[in-house]
């Protein structure tokens, strides 16, 4: 009779053990820093004042940053990134083989000592990230590619590549 009521309990403490490192992986927080940080899926008008309220609403105001990009589309594919759309890059970071939608925040001037103003900039681009447990949890770059090329840095060395908004 023990035997049995141990059995159910048995299988939910090792469905526990699989299903636990996905969701915890899902809920990892310097993914979702990185997400509130870099990622809007629907974008409308990508102008100054986008900049300027998307800076306010994801709380990069205070201070003022400097410069911030978004990336714009599905976090599925900015994930894969970390996996089968991405190659290695310089120190242990990971390059896109496709471009992605993006606009970058930079502060042209504080108003009113409170208020941080935002240029837009719109482009493709392929993006260069920091992934952990197959996520993305840093935005280092956005680069552009100069001449047609393969994706992947020859010989250790991306000569073919122009790095455009570092973020630290």
């Amino acid at each position: 009779m023990m035997t049995m009521s141990l059995g159910p309990l048995l299988l939910v403490f090792v469905l526990g053990f699989v299903v636990t490192p996905s969701t915890l992986a899902q809920n990892d927080a310097r993914y979702i820093k990185f997400l509130t940080q870099h990622y809007d899926a629907n974008p409308t008008g990508r102008d100054d004042r986008y900049c300027d309220s998307m800076m306010r609403q994801r709380g990069l105001n205070s201070p003022c940053k400097g410069r911030n990009t978004f990336i714009h589309g599905n976090k599925n594919s900015i994930k894969a990134v970390c996996g089968e759309n991405g190659n290695p890059y310089k120190n242990n970071l990971r390059i896109s083989i496709s471009k992605f939608q993006v606009t970058t925040c930079r502060l042209t001037r504080v108003s009113f000592g409170r208020w941080c103003l935002y240029r837009a900039s719109r482009d493709f681009r392929r993006i260069v990230i920091a992934c952990e447990n197959g996520l993305p949890v840093h935005f280092e770059e956005s680069i552009i590619s100069l001449k047609q090329a393969d994706p992947s840095p020859r010989n250790g060395s991306a000569s073919f590549l122009s790095p455009l908004n570092p973020e630290q």
